[in-house]
């Protein structure tokens, strides 16, 4: 599909690909029994900003979206903006089957409510090794990569991250184009 006919509507974008999200869930005993890998109960969602206007217009709806959540999961959400203006849903909860459970309500709320376009990628943070690891899910391609920030600025650590994907390919969707591994730094999920 060309980008001409995107920008003259003969082809709408792709939405995002919200169930492969389960896969995580499913990758637990791996990533316990295995690689020492626990979560660390909370997730995050992180989505474009919209035009001022829209964002107003939207800011109640994303309001009952979190009361929404958290209600019918238990889980706690709340929502940051970064240094960049883009716009992060929290979501904690200390079972990881919940987290993700939570994190694709979220996702498929907001897609719901006309956001699925704005999706970029929803973070997983784990701990039990040296470095915090952290599996990034891309919404557009429904693929996920390791990401290992050594906490020296915008560094990650690509051998571990390497390793990582050799050891979760028979679990996750992997993404397979190393190029397309955003590295998602200050991250609020701290």
């Amino acid at each position: 599909m060309g980008l001409g006919n995107v920008l003259f509507g003969r082809k709408k974008l792709q939405g995002p690909k919200l169930e492969k999200l389960f896969a995580l869930a499913s990758a637990q005993v791996t990533l316990e029994a295995e690689l020492g890998l626990r979560s660390a109960g909370v997730a995050a969602v992180v989505f474009k900003p919209l035009s001022a206007g829209e964002f107003d217009r939207a800011q109640g709806e994303i309001e009952e979206l979190l009361v929404a959540v958290c209600e019918s999961t238990g889980s706690k959400v709340d929502r940051r903006p970064d240094t960049l203006g883009f716009q992060w849903l929290l979501v904690r909860d200390p079972d990881l089957e919940d987290l993700v459970a939570s994190v694709h309500l979220v996702s498929s709320e907001l897609e719901a409510r006309g956001f699925g376009a704005q999706l970029l990628a929803a973070l997983f943070a784990f701990e039990g090794r040296p470095k915090r690891i952290q599996l990034v899910y891309g919404f557009k391609r429904g693929t996920f990569w390791p990401f290992v920030p050594t906490g020296k600025g915008q560094e990650r650590d690509n051998a571990e991250e390497l390793r990582l994907k050799n050891e979760l390919e028979g679990e996750l969707p992997i993404e397979p184009q190393l190029e397309r591994w955003l590295g998602l730094f200050d991250a609020p999920i701290d």
